[in-house]
Parts: C-alpha cells; sequence; structure tokens
C-alpha cells in the first residue's frame, strides 16, 4: 500500500511541474508534429523524475521506470516502454534546465546576502581517466581533481550562490563548463560585472592585477587564502606565516558552506556519478534534472 504522504508529494510535484509548464515551460518543448498532444504527457515524465529523485532517492532511470510500474501503474497509465522512456527524458535536458533556474530564482530565502557570495566548482564524473572518454565530447573533456585526487572524464559545475548565516548558501547561478576549464576563467566570463559584491573563492581565483581593475570598475573584491609565491625566501615566508595563517583561516571559514552546498547536493541526488550516460542529451538531464529535483527543497 503506497504511503498517503508520499501520495501527496506526487500530487504536489505534479501540480508545481503543470503550472510551470502553462506560464512558461511550455514554449521549450513545443512539437510541430502529428505527435504534438501525446498521451503520456511531458508534464507526466517530469513529475516522475522529480519525484523519484526527490523523493523515493532513486537516482537510475532504470530504476524509476520499474519503481512507476510497479507501483503507480494506475497512476500513470500510459507509461512507456522503458527504451521509450528514456528517449522522451533525455528530449526534455532544456525544460529542466529552466525549471531547475525558476526554482532559484522564485523560492528565495529572507537570509540570503546580497553582499556576500561564495564561488566554487565540483567535477561530474563519465568515466575514470584511465579510460577513453566517448561520452558527450561536446562538453567534456579530461582533467585533474585535486579534492578527489584522481583523473576523470566529465565536466565541471560552477556554482556562484549567496552566503546565508548558520545554512547552505542559495545558488545565484549554476554553469556547466569541460572538465578543464579554468575556475577564474568561468567568473571572468559570467560574473566578473556583478557590482558591489565581496566573493570568497579558493587559491584559484587568485589574480592580483585583474581583481584590482574589478575593485576599480564595480567595487566588488575577490577574497581568498594566501597563495605561497614561489622562490619567495624562507625568512619573508617566515615573517608573514602568522598573519597568512589566520586570513586564510579566516577567508576558508566563510567559504566552507559552498563545499557543503556540494556535498548535499550529492547526497541529495547522487549528481557527480554520470557514469551510465551515453549522450549529451542524457548528461543535460543528468545535470539538470538532478538539480531541479534537488531544488524543490526551496519549493517545499
Amino acid at each position: 500500500m503506497i504511503n498517503q504522504a508520499t501520495q501527496v508529494n506526487l500530487i504536489k510535484i505534479y501540480a508545481l511541474v503543470c503550472e510551470k509548464f502553462e506560464t512558461e515551460l511550455q514554449f521549450s518543448c513545443q512539437r510541430f508534429s502529428n505527435n504534438k498532444n501525446p498521451d503520456f504527457t511531458d508534464q507526466e515524465v517530469v513529475t516522475i523524475y522529480l519525484f523519484c529523485v526527490y523523493v523515493e532517492k532513486r537516482f537510475k532511470i532504470k530504476e524509476m521506470h520499474h519503481f512507476i510500474k510497479r507501483y503507480y501503474s494506475s497512476w500513470f497509465p500510459k507509461l512507456h516502454s522503458y527504451e521509450a522512456f528514456v528517449n522522451r527524458i533525455n528530449r526534455l535536458g532544456t525544460v529542466f534546465q529552466l525549471l531547475s533556474q525558476s526554482f532559484i530564482e522564485d523560492f528565495i530565502p529572507e537570509n540570503v546576502s546580497d553582499k556576500f557570495s561564495l564561488l566554487d566548482s565540483m567535477p561530474i564524473i563519465t568515466c575514470s581517466g584511465k579510460r577513453q572518454g566517448k561520452v558527450a565530447k561536446e562538453i567534456t573533456d579530461k582533467s585533474f581533481c585535486s579534492t578527489k585526487r584522481l583523473y576523470y572524464h566529465g565536466v565541471k559545475l560552477h556554482a556562484l550562490a549567496s552566503h546565508r548565516n548558520n545554512h547552505l548558501p542559495h545558488p545565484e547561478s549554476i554553469i556547466i563548463s569541460k572538465a578543464s576549464e579554468n575556475d577564474l576563467k568561468i567568473y571572468k566570463e559570467n560574473w566578473a560585472p556583478i557590482a558591489n559584491r565581496t566573493f570568497f573563492g579558493d587559491k584559484i581565483y587568485v589574480n592580483k592585477a585583474f581583481f584590482d581593475d574589478v575593485y576599480k570598475e564595480n567595487n566588488s573584491e575577490m577574497l581568498t587564502p594566501v597563495k605561497a609565491i614561489k622562490d619567495q625566501p624562507l625568512i619573508l615566508k617566515q615573517w608573514d606565516s602568522a598573519y597568512n595563517f589566520v586570513y586564510s583561516k579566516a577567508v576558508s571559514t566563510v567559504r566552507q558552506p559552498i563545499e557543503s552546498f556540494f556535498n548535499w547536493l550529492i547526497e541529495k541526488t547522487d549528481i557527480q556519478r554520470a557514469s551510465k550516460v551515453r549522450s549529451y542529451e542524457g548528461l543535460q538531464t543528468h545535470i539538470f534534472g538532478k538539480l531541479a529535483a534537488a531544488f524543490l527543497t526551496f519549493v517545499f
């Protein structure tokens, strides 16, 4: 027997998805064919995906299909075969992307800071570095993750998030890039024009000349842990060591919640493991579908 609370969650998710389709999402998945009004609707496909990830913690599409077919067949009587279900989901990557962005913008907590932002990135791995990456070559390549100490094929998820006292930061913007893309380059291309903001990042963002210009033009600054200077005399390292340690620890303490945010994403959606993905469309759905499911937390 299906738990009543679970049924309520499914209904709430379906109602939310239908509302979003009615107001904005329908224009991103319009069909210009004889099958423009399928019996098994896009709203149902999206609802199943979000429900299975957010409520049931079923992260693989095969698990989702099997679960719905077994326990909710009367709710979704027009459910396709597994192969057709996969194809339908992979066609909706853009819908999931717009949906995740909508959740970020429409459900902003009250205690979000508009002055302090946190920056970081995490890998999404399609296969290990020992193998030859063959999936979604348009956006994936090989790189090294210093945190995990491994080479991998895949992409990077870059996040700009607003600081919140005693809470996980609220994401402002999510950018997907090739794994080898430098974090500072992503910042320059996407977030450098933001004015009157203090950013907290790791050592990859150290570039004094560039951020001096950013401060003059936009009154924004980047705070990072102190980066060691190559070939600096030992006496100078020792002279500044106490100050550098305290300053770096303070910056890292403020920045730490964004690492917790990534850990929360991984725990809620298993987003980091994309080894079952077989196409560019599948990778897009894997990333933004998991993000949309995680961001349902902001809604409910």
